[in-house]
């Protein structure tokens, strides 16, 4: 039979807080991220001033709220999530583009997501680099 005693609960804090420390997002390569932004640029442009196509611009994505760019005609539940005050960050694009429909439930993507966490934070890496924040 298995006993606790005082080691046991320290030892699992120092675990909790080494865990805890860790960064939320791996560092990511932006020119492989770009190799793997391919399969997203069928539907969305990254140029500063290009048009929208079946999804918005990226350019200056990190930082920006939820369903904000002018011109592009958001679903409703993304509409939502801005009006809440959502803001893309580098681990909320992480969160979205690993399973789309799972983050925003009702949004217009067609995208099943990036597996990969490696090839995630590539693909944030390269959006960051386009970005003012």
């Amino acid at each position: 039979m298995f006993r606790l005693t005082k080691s046991v609960p320290a030892s699992l804090a120092a675990v909790v807080l080494a865990v805890g420390t860790l960064p939320a997002l791996a560092e990511g390569d932006p020119a492989k991220g770009e190799k793997s932004f391919r399969k997203c640029a069928i539907c969305h442009a990254v140029e500063a001033g290009a048009p929208n196509k079946a999804g918005p611009n990226l350019h200056d994505i990190v930082g920006r709220k939820t369903a904000s760019l002018e011109g592009f005609t958001y679903s409703d539940a993304m509409k939502k999530l801005g009006e809440e005050g959502h803001v893309w960050t580098p681990e909320e694009i992480d969160h979205f583009i690993a399973d789309p429909k799972a983050m925003v439930a009702g949004t217009k993507m067609a995208f099943a997501g990036v597996k990969k966490p490696e090839e995630r934070a590539d693909i944030v890496a390269y959006l960051q680099s386009l970005s003012a924040n």
